[in-house]
């Protein structure tokens, strides 16, 4: 059985109570007797580790930053080095 935590507002309590999933999430304080305790919610306690959850988790620690192509530059267009013994053999 899970366990929740409950606050009441009018006696500032805050308590624990193993309840079944079914239980109703408000009751009667089980300290003051007379306010109405509220079940309290929390982010579930959910760590996904290891690699298939995102496109972008486990990338290798290889690549770095300096590794990725610059954007800085993308209008201009560069021609690779020419072979300049092929283009003199086909002058002549």
């Amino acid at each position: 059985m899970p366990t929740y935590e409950y606050h009441c507002p009018a006696c500032k309590a805050t308590y624990d109570l193993q309840q079944s999933f079914s239980a109703e999430t408000t009751h009667t304080c089980e300290e003051c007797g007379k306010g109405i305790a509220k079940r309290v919610l929390h982010a579930p306690r959910v760590v996904f580790k290891g690699s298939g959850f995102y496109a972008t988790d486990g990338k290798s620690r290889s690549t770095s930053v300096s590794d990725t192509p610059s954007t800085e530059g993308a209008g201009k267009s560069e021609a690779p080095p020419a072979d300049s013994s092929s283009e003199a053999a086909a002058a002549s």
